[in-house]
Parts: C-alpha cells; sequence; structure tokens
C-alpha cells in the first residue's frame, strides 16, 4: 500500500489566527489528508469538534484513518453544502473555518488520478470519482471554443486557441485517454520541457478547474461563511494561484463594505522562506483571513 505524506502549509500561523475558541467548533472545508485538523486538534480542547469536508471519498477515509480522533466528523460533501450539513448534526454555527485550496499531495502523486504531468495516467482529474465529467470527456467532446476558452481563462495560455486546435486534431484519429497522450499534443505546440515547470502545467490546471468547477465553488465561499460563522468567528482561506486569490480578495473587499466584516490581515500572508524551501508546493500559497464582527 502506498503511503502518502502531507505537510500542511502555513498550519501554525493558520491555528494561531483561527481557533479562537479552544473548546470551539470549527470546518476544515477541504479536509484532503487531514494536515491542518490533525494540527489543529492538537491545540483543541476535548471537547472541540472539526467537521472536515472533501468532494474525493478516498481522502476522506485516509483522513479519518491518520487523524483517529473522535473529534472529527467527515463529510463527504463539497464545502458549499457545509450550512445544511452542519444543520443535519445540529450545528447552527462555528466559531472558524478553514478552505485550503490546493490539492492533496496524494491527489498529485497518484498517477490513476490523472492530476499530475509527470506520470502517465488516465485522464481523469475528478475529486469525487462518481462525478460525471472527467479532464477526458472536456478534451474529446468540447468544441475548439469552449477548449480555447478554458485553457486562457482557467490557465491564462497565452497559446489557447493552437492547443485547442491541436486537440480536436489529434481526437479525430484517436480518444485521448491518458495524461501522457494529452503532454504529447501540448508539447507539440508548447515545446519539450526544459526548466523545472512543464511548459503543459497550466493547461493540465486549467482542465483541473473546469472539470471539477472549482472557481464556482470558490465563490460560494463567502456565502458559506455569512451562513455559518457566529460573531468574532473567523474565516481563513489558503489560496494557490491567482484566479482563486483574486476571487476571494474581491470577495472579502465586498463583504466588508457591506458591514459587519473584517479583515484579519489587510494583506495576504505568504510562508516564510523556510517553509518554502522545506516545502516547494507552498511557494504559491497566500492566506487571507477574515472575521465576522
Amino acid at each position: 500500500m502506498t503511503t502518502w505524506t502531507h505537510i500542511p502549509i502555513m498550519a501554525p500561523e493558520i491555528a494561531s489566527y483561527l481557533l479562537i475558541n479552544p473548546q470551539g467548533i470549527y470546518v476544515d472545508g477541504t479536509l484532503g489528508l487531514g494536515g491542518h485538523t490533525r494540527y489543529f486538534l492538537q491545540k483543541l480542547s476535548p471537547q472541540a469538534r472539526i467537521f472536515g469536508f472533501d468532494r474525493d471519498a478516498k481522502a476522506l477515509a485516509m483522513a479519518q484513518q491518520r487523524t483517529a480522533d473522535t473529534r472529527l466528523t467527515t463529510c463527504h460533501a463539497s464545502y458549499a453544502q457545509a450550512a445544511q450539513v452542519l444543520a443535519d448534526y445540529g450545528v447552527k454555527e462555528v466559531d472558524g473555518a478553514l478552505f485550503d485550496l490546493g490539492l492533496s499531495s496524494y491527489q498529485l502523486d497518484d498517477p490513476s488520478r490523472g492530476f499530475s504531468i509527470l506520470a502517465d495516467g488516465p485522464l481523469d482529474m475528478r475529486f469525487d470519482s462518481s462525478a460525471a465529467l472527467s479532464a477526458a470527456d472536456v478534451v474529446n467532446t468540447w468544441g475548439i471554443e469552449d477548449l480555447a476558452r478554458v485553457f486562457a481563462d482557467y490557465g491564462e495560455e497565452r497559446r489557447a486557441m493552437q492547443l485547442a486546435h491541436a486537440i480536436v486534431t489529434a481526437r479525430r484519429t484517436q480518444r485521448i485517454e491518458t495524461t501522457g497522450q494529452l503532454k504529447q499534443i501540448a508539447q507539440q505546440v508548447l515545446g519539450p520541457q526544459r526548466g523545472r515547470i512543464h511548459p503543459a502545467t497550466q493547461m493540465f490546471q486549467a482542465l483541473r478547474i473546469a472539470c471539477n468547477q472549482e472557481l464556482e465553488h470558490v465563490a460560494k465561499i463567502p456565502e458559506v461563511l455569512a451562513q455559518i460563522l457566529k460573531p468574532g468567528a473567523r474565516g481563513a482561506v489558503l489560496t494557490f494561484h491567482s484566479l482563486e486569490d483574486r476571487l476571494i480578495k474581491n470577495a472579502f473587499k465586498t463583504l466588508v463594505s457591506g458591514g459587519g466584516w473584517k479583515l484579519v490581515n489587510k494583506h495576504a500572508l505568504a510562508p516564510s522562506r523556510e517553509e518554502i524551501y522545506q516545502n516547494r508546493r507552498a511557494r504559491s500559497a497566500k492566506l487571507r483571513i477574515i472575521e465576522r464582527l
């Protein structure tokens, strides 16, 4: 059995801002392998509770096993459904919520999930394996203009139309089923890897965002916070690319301007150089925190 490691990003900083009530109820909106939650539980009292949400059933099972703590309740649902799920447990409001929008290490490192450009595997990319739309469905059925829009809007890829054209041309001969096939097609337009980051990375990101409707979910975070946070409670969001960060930054500004909210930090916080040195996946992280008054 493969053992995945997961290093929670900025865990001490997030805990210091978020865990205002040691006996409180908290939401981990993107539980993953439970790294942040395990860290939080070390700081919280025996009476505290954490509700961990994730669309990935396998991640939930591993998080439950790794945490082995009765204070954690796992919920196979999107964080967008948090208010409804919490109500089912008799919980109306919570003391804090975290949304870590990065991929879990096991999702990136497991070729069978199709997230990574580094290893060949099925072109899947679904967080929830029972969801209807996979990355393979997108690249094999969407029209050239829709593909180009996805690559441009979600991947900020300058050669979006050329990539879309190459994909549509290739799939006329053979269905694109694997990450290796897609990478090979992309290299015809973008060229081979020369540095640390593969030139098709942004395209892969765009496909992942599209098939999981990630930005639609991110856009719901402010509404979720308004539904579940009690006065004095805080919401923290950890983003990893400019699209997510811009959405959260603007949404938090809108909440504050409407009254009843304040930014805990005027500007986004970033990991220390030491943390980035120890964990390269932290290098693009930005942390924004808001408090309900």
